[in-house]
């Protein structure tokens, strides 16, 4: 089965956005540090666009999670790579690329939590309210709210394919 990309929001409409949410987390933070937590792998692209974007002091550190074995969510969050630095006392911002039934996330803001941050905020590219399934999760910046559709691109994969497109596309199969 071949599948065909229908773009959802183009690469300049992602560009603007981006630079928006760069400049509300700007302001928030003014005077401050932020430390941008990035979720591997979709959440790289974001967090590095959106890091060129923010004027006050900004570090990166990267997680890898999963909830999943094979399609399924196992409902078990494994840690796969944590932290390099410890974030006690800092301003931490988590970016992700998707939300959609917030599982893990809901179970990665409580862990992090628990290590002291000054602060912490959640800002994702793409969210999909309609999948949520936890009611724990408060995103601060959102950068497009989109239907439930199966997207690519800016991060997003399928079968680990079109992360590196410059736009939001939706899969469609074709036979």
């Amino acid at each position: 089965m071949a599948e065909k990309i229908k773009v959802l929001l183009s690469e300049e409409e992602v560009n603007k956005r981006v630079l928006e949410l760069g400049q509300a987390i700007s302001k928030d933070y003014e005077g401050e540090e932020v430390l941008l937590i990035g979720i591997l792998k979709g959440g790289v692209f974001i967090t590095c666009e959106l890091a060129k974007r923010i004027s006050v002091p900004v570090s990166l550190d990267f997680m890898s999670v999963s909830s999943y074995q094979g399609t399924q969510s196992s409902g078990v969050v494994k840690i796969i790579k944590d932290l390099d630095q410890a974030i006690e006392g800092k301003n931490v911002v988590v970016v992700e690329d998707i939300i959609d039934t917030g599982r893990t996330l809901s179970y990665l803001l409580k862990y992090l939590g628990n290590r002291n941050p000054k602060s912490m905020r959640l800002c994702t590219l793409l969210d999909k309210p309609d999948r949520r399934v936890v009611d724990d999760v408060k995103v601060d910046y959102t950068g497009f709210v989109i239907p439930d559709e199966f997207v690519v691109g800016f991060g997003l994969d399928y079968d680990q394919r079109y992360r590196n497109l410059p736009y939001i596309g939706v899969v469609e199969f074709e036979d």
